[in-house]
């Protein structure tokens, strides 16, 4: 089916109606909802949640079990992706009491099939937002591909885009029925699989989008991953780096090496790229310990980790690993014995073939899957002009962590770069003006708790993105400079675009033991420069 078939797939000829009965809102209005009817849409259910009542909802990817949260209307639905092959999606609409007027889709991660019940609750629900999640067409957890198989193309199609886009379009009729007027804004927020798909393809949808290192190039990302596990595995192998050396040999030297270069030394490399590090200097003397150093194959497989990936045929696949996240790069993709995510996409999305292994990838295999292009996931085109333009008006903000070990970042700056590209060659707009995007300092990929900490230090890692709150790392305060949801919304309503935002980092991760640091995230190309003073102290740094 082609994309813009799918724009009629929900019967958007139909009249939204105002709610009628009480005023939306409240609990009896949650209870007597019945919107009009909407073509390709079922409802499953409503539930009031009062005012700091227990909610304690789970699927197989996504859980929230929370007594704080203010007063909303859980609307269950079950949208319609294709008639002719019966193929449908899950999604959930939660409706606060206490509403702000605007509409924020909360997205998934990985393979994942399941509502983000977790971030609904602990993003939308708390700020007043209305919010919007899909299960992306099937039930599974981050790393489980076997629901693509075998041929199931309509499923994949729906991870792809599919499911996400019509419950963006059901959840926004939801809401105007509900309160009996549209939303002023429609936002998004997630990291990973994120929604550069609707920004090229579906522009209307958004107002605002906050993507976090989103796995937008599907194709290469899936063999970059496979490439990187190769690059130390198998266990017995020569070129295997052990968890220990990690942690013990490697993260130390590249802090020696890097660490200082920012003029602070603080367990964080603010910029990796000032740094050209030498993994030689750790190979193996005559005589010495092997566990204190490397050998010849070892210092050989870091080199091609930290280095651009590129085909046998010299075609660009992704960015390497950058200096800075040695204690989760081993966790990330160079110490498990396959990388599941990968192993499952080109099993049952690409060849159909479960015989498939990681050793068997090569670039044939990565032609035939830039080919099809699985789900239709790719999201690399770099002309946003519908999205951005003088007749959408668009904005998006992306952030990345220097410190990423599941999606270099260089993927982020790439993509970056084409859109800049394109722009100045193709319009007269500046890319500063709808679109930035930001580094994380010693930030790993997307969650909170799965930050940093190396030599002592952590990274500046909760500014209201996703998988932060709901990892006790809620941003300092909900204003646009710590808050980036906030960020974004006062660049669409009120033309005030963010230069830098203020991130803290909490002593061991935790709101509770009180902040640790913060740090001022600068937009690229600049870059965090310490200036002098209290190095605990956002203030003590400068963007240049």
């Amino acid at each position: 089916m082609s994309l813009p078939t799918a724009l009629a797939l929900l019967g958007l000829a139909i009249t939204a109606g105002a709610a009628s009965g009480p005023t939306a809102g409240s609990q009896r209005s949650c209870s007597s909802f019945g919107p009009t009817p909407l073509a390709g849409v079922a409802f499953t259910g409503t539930t009031h949640f009062a005012a700091n009542t227990r909610v304690n909802i789970s699927n197989v990817y996504s859980s929230i079990d929370e007594t704080n949260l203010p007063a909303f209307c859980r609307v269950e639905l079950v949208v319609t992706t294709n008639a002719t092959a019966g193929t449908t999606a899950l999604a959930e609409v939660w409706l606060p009491d206490d509403w702000n007027g605007r509409v924020l889709t909360v997205g998934n991660g990985g393979l994942a099939g399941g509502v983000t019940v977790t971030e609904l609750g602990h993003v939308a629900i708390p700020q007043g937002f209305a919010g919007i999640s899909t299960n992306t067409g099937h039930d599974g957890d981050t790393d489980d591909g076997e629901w693509a198989g075998p041929h199931n193309d309509n499923a994949i199609v729906d991870w792809g885009w599919r499911a996400l886009h019509l419950s963006v379009l059901a959840g926004k009729r939801i809401v105007e029925e509900y309160y009996g007027t549209a939303a002023n804004k429609s936002y998004y927020l997630g990291c990973s699989t994120g929604t550069l798909k609707e920004v090229q393809d579906f522009p209307d949808d958004f107002d605002g989008v906050v993507v976090g290192s989103p796995a937008n190039w599907q194709t290469h990302l899936q063999g970059w991953s496979i490439h990187m596990n190769l690059n130390t595995q198998p266990s017995t192998s020569p070129h295997f780096i052990t968890e220990d050396v990690w942690n013990d040999v490697l993260a130390p030297e590249v802090m020696r090496q890097c660490d200082a270069l920012d003029g602070l030394s603080d367990g964080i490399i603010n910029d990796p790229r000032i740094c050209s590090f030498r993994p030689e200097t750790l190979t193996c003397r005559a005589g010495q310990n092997a566990s204190t150093c490397l050998t010849g194959d070892q210092i050989g497989a870091l080199r091609r980790i930290y280095a651009d990936y590129y085909e046998a045929d010299q075609t660009y696949v992704f960015g390497g690993y950058y200096p800075g996240g040695e204690t989760e790069y081993y966790k990330g993709l160079v110490g498990k014995k396959q990388f599941d995510i990968g192993l499952g996409y080109f099993q049952f999305m690409v060849l159909n073939d479960t015989n498939f292994k990681i050793h068997d990838y090569n670039a044939t295999v990565l032609k035939i899957t830039d080919r099809i292009d699985p789900g239709q996931s790719n999201a690399i085109n770099p002309n946003l002009t519908a999205f951005a333009g003088p007749q959408h008006n668009g904005k998006l903000l992306q952030y990345v962590g220097w410190a990423d070990q599941l999606i270099s970042p260089g993927n982020s700056i790439h993509y970056y770069t084409t859109v800049d590209e394109f722009t100045r060659a193709n319009t007269t707009m500046d890319i500063d003006d709808y679109y930035r995007l930001f580094l994380v300092p010693g930030m790993n990929h997307c969650e909170a708790d799965n930050c940093m900490y190396v030599q002592g230090g952590f990274a500046a890692n909760a500014f209201g993105a996703v998988e932060q709150a709901s990892n006790d790392n809620p941003p300092l305060s909900f204003d646009p400079q710590h808050n980036i949801l906030a960020a974004m919304v006062q660049w669409v309503e009120e033309g005030v675009a963010p230069d830098t935002l203020t991130a803290a980092n909490y002593v061991g991760n935790n709101v509770s033991n009180g902040v640790g640091f913060t740090r001022p995230l600068c937009r690229y190309p600049t870059t965090i420069r310490y200036k002098g003073g209290d190095p605990d102290s956002a203030d003590s740094f400068e963007c240049a």
